[in-house]
């Protein structure tokens, strides 16, 4: 593809303007102007059919919205991942539903379907329906035919769609599809976008009918409704917490278990800049705190379903561990540049894949064997096969703990001896070790206590100041970093040792910006232009504050970082203090999963206050 000089910037609409809506298959964004600016079918990590947020003019979109000057407001449908936007034009008023189909055994069968409901409350509202699909990240403009029954079939390489519905559409010159819908109160307009590959449209498609569509939609809501019934729900902050787990809901690839980490890829976390990242595959890390978080909440089931995808996609082996797997398990994804994209308001390159697979990050170990640990206590003790895994993990713990990694960040310059690294090596092995004991299982525990103790006196010594009292990023480093603050939660120190508190409130001071915080220094990681506030990091504060007894600081925090998610309670990595943007991939499962431990330590520290 050619080079292009960029269009207006201000074509892209702010990331916060976005709903999110997916079925734990297929996702996408849809703006405020109820736009389809990203959708990957039939799975999350799928080249996109639209993908207009990396490309304004070429990336394809899916577009319904009045013709005339009105007002928008936007919801979820209660409990539901079911989107409502709402068109008010003068004295007139109409409605736009979005959604991914669900149905019972939807988990392997999914009907790969993209429904938008048009609906009429009072008066007549003309409704402009503009469908531009393209595939492969804008790359193939595909082929759209009309068949016999007035259907519409998109066809381009290996990518297929079935449009239908009853709005009046029209083909114009072969690619791109448009209409008009004029809405009266109480009409309902369909449009159904299905997943198809091209040798199954050529075999033979079905397409639903008008009242099929609307039994669609309401099982949907009752399929949301009924997921948000099995959690344990409360507290003031009931309703945030509840959408993060849905979120998080969504972000599972319901036939394999893995969870990914955001479903978009290259929103940039530096304005204009190269920090561009594919982050569509599911991270040991983050899913284990994903599943930590979720089983706080009563969803045992999801927690399991990972566990098993991890298991299957090492092979059982803990030598074929890697930081992260595709959806489906995947090993191998490397990362490449799209050229030619303009890039989300010419923020280039545009990248498809991560190179972070083949990264050293040990702290992956200590993430599974405490999740093996927590699982134990839920009465789901590991078998033969998984404890044998589990069982090369600490000696992999063992083996590797002196080596320097990349760390939790990824960091793409030398490798570094990282305290937290360091940290969740020693809780692989502590864990290893609570695990054999519990469980009577024969292992060489006096040496396993011997590297756990080893692991102990050498953070304590080279990852810790002694004129300052406090924990480093790093061995023979002197600055800090936020993922010092997850230290307590393994158990390495208690939240109110004096070391920690120290630490948090040095952290505090070194990375506070705007009462959120960063994750770690600018220009830590050796790339061109700075980052935002790291959101999870500022929810971790929360954590540690609530966790020293500090609850109004913990508080104070936390309500301040809920404002930096948008109208529909949904949160990107990072935030913009200045511009007053969110920056980086979005909706990303590290802040959900984040909010909803920081919201749970409020909680307890309430109780435990009421309590006193």
């Amino acid at each position: 593809m050619e080079t292009r000089e960029p269009l207006s910037l201000s074509s892209y609409p702010p990331i916060s303007t976005y709903g999110f809506i997916a079925d734990s298959h297929s996702c996408a964004l849809v703006s405020k102007s109820a736009s389809i600016d990203w959708c990957c079918m039939p799975r999350m990590d799928s080249p996109s059919c639209f993908g207009r947020i990396l490309d304004w003019e070429r990336g394809g979109y899916c577009r319904i919205a009045p013709v005339s000057k009105h007002r928008v407001s936007r919801r979820y449908l209660g409990s539901s991942m079911v989107l409502e936007t709402t068109f008010v034009c003068g004295a007139s008023e109409a409605r736009v539903i979005d959604c991914f189909t669900m149905r019972a055994g939807g988990r392997n069968h999914p009907h790969r379907q993209l429904l938008r409901s048009i609906q009429g409350v009072r008066g007549a509202v003309a409704l402009k329906i503009d469908i531009q699909p393209r595939f492969d990240y804008g790359v193939i403009r595909p082929w759209i035919r009309k068949d016999s029954k007035g259907n519409f079939l998109v066809i381009g390489g290996s990518n297929g769609l079935v449009i239908s519905g009853n709005l009046e559409l029209e083909l114009k010159d072969r690619h791109n599809l448009f209409g008009v819908c004029v809405t009266a109160e109480g009409s309902r307009g369909w449009l159904s976008i299905v997943f198809c590959e091209p040798e199954q449209i050529e075999a033979g498609y079905e397409v639903p009918e008008s009242g099929e569509l609307d039994s669609r939609l309401q099982e949907t809501l009752e399929w949301w409704r009924s997921w948000c019934r099995r959690g344990r729900f409360g507290g003031p902050y009931l309703e945030i917490t509840k959408r993060s787990a849905m979120v998080l809901r969504a972000l599972t690839n319901a036939p394999t278990g893995a969870i990914a980490a955001a479903p978009t890829t290259s929103l940039p976390e530096y304005p204009g800049g190269n920090r561009n990242w594919d982050y569509r595959f599911s991270w040991i890390r983050d899913s284990c705190f994903t599943v930590k978080s979720l089983v706080q909440l009563g969803y045992v089931k999801e927690a399991d379903g990972f566990r098993r995808f991890i298991e299957r996609s090492v092979a059982g082996s803990a030598d074929q561990l890697q930081t992260l797997f595709g959806l489906g398990g995947e090993r191998l994804f490397p990362e490449i540049e799209l050229e030619g994209l303009e890039g989300y308001r010419g923020a280039r390159p545009v990248r498809v894949g991560n190179c972070a697979c083949s990264q050293r990050q040990l702290d992956t170990y200590g993430d599974l064997l405490d999740l093996a640990y927590r699982w134990h206590h839920l009465g789901k003790s590991p078998d033969d096969e998984y404890w044998e895994f589990l069982v090369g993990l600490v000696e992999a713990a063992c083996t590797s703990w002196q080596r320097p990694d990349r760390g939790i960040w990824e960091l793409r310059g030398e490798p570094r001896h990282f305290v937290y690294s360091k940290v969740m090596c020693w809780a692989a092995i502590d864990r290893g070790i609570a695990l054999a004991e519990e469980l009577g299982r024969k292992v060489d525990i006096d040496r396993w206590k011997e590297n756990r103790d080893a692991v102990r006196k050498a953070v304590e010594t080279r990852g810790y100041l002694p004129d300052r009292g406090v924990f480093v990023q790093a061995f023979d480093h002197k600055i800090l970093d936020a993922s010092l603050l997850l230290l307590p939660g393994v158990d390495f120190v208690d939240y109110g040792d004096e070391r920690m508190v120290r630490t948090t409130d040095a952290i505090r001071q070194e990375l506070e910006e705007g009462g959120l915080l960063r994750r770690y220094a600018p220009h830590d990681d050796n790339l061109p232009g700075s980052e935002g506030v790291f959101l999870p990091c500022t929810f971790w504060l929360v954590e540690c504050l609530a966790g020293q007894g500090r609850a109004e600081e913990a508080q104070g925090v936390f309500e301040r970082a809920l404002r930096m998610g948008n109208d529909l309670g949904l949160f990107s990595e990072e935030y913009d203090i200045r511009s007053g943007e969110m920056l980086g991939n979005f909706p990303q499962a590290l802040t959900h999963l984040s909010l909803i431990s920081a919201a749970a330590a409020l909680q307890k520290t309430r109780r435990i206050c009421m309590a006193g």
